[in-house]
């Protein structure tokens, strides 16, 4: 994982293949689109899937990195991931707009000789992942626009 103090730098190309859009980091290049039924041609994830993406491969490296530390027997690590947006249920001066909020459902499911014990260390190590902690922090984001 990189360190926190160097700067990522992801480009993104989104020509005029619709939605078709190209994710560049570094020597690795991906795709994202849309499925069909939003107007695109389904030729890649979507960015909420990378967003998931993220945040379980993030989850998924430090859980391993935490059991090899500790020298557990972990043989495989597995995280499924749910997003969906739900009404809040606390919600008194909600509006239409801002009733509902964002929710992210995370499972793991580890392999190995483990205890109870071990497993609810794992579960608690979970969410101190770099992403889960950028997603739960509170993020600035400076934007800016050019035209060529």
């Amino acid at each position: 994982m990189a360190e926190n103090n160097q700067k990522k730098i992801i480009h993104i190309h989104l020509g005029d293949q619709n939605y078709e859009t190209v994710l560049s980091a570094g020597r690795h290049e991906l795709l994202a689109d849309e499925p069909k039924r939003s107007g695109g041609e389904d030729k890649g994830p979507d960015p909420y899937d990378y967003l998931l993406m993220s945040l379980g491969s993030c989850t998924a490296i430090t859980l391993r990195m935490y059991a090899e530390r500790k020298e557990w027997p972990v043989t495989d690590i597995f995280v499924e991931l749910r997003y969906f947006r739900d009404h809040a249920e606390d919600c008194i001066d909600c509006d239409e707009k801002n009733s509902k909020i964002d929710k992210i459902e995370k499972e793991l499911i580890v392999k190995g000789d483990l205890s109870q014990e071990q497993l609810d260390k794992l579960l608690e190590i979970s969410h101190k992942c770099p992403v889960n902690r950028t997603l739960q922090g509170t993020i600035e984001m400076d934007s800016k626009i050019e035209q060529r």
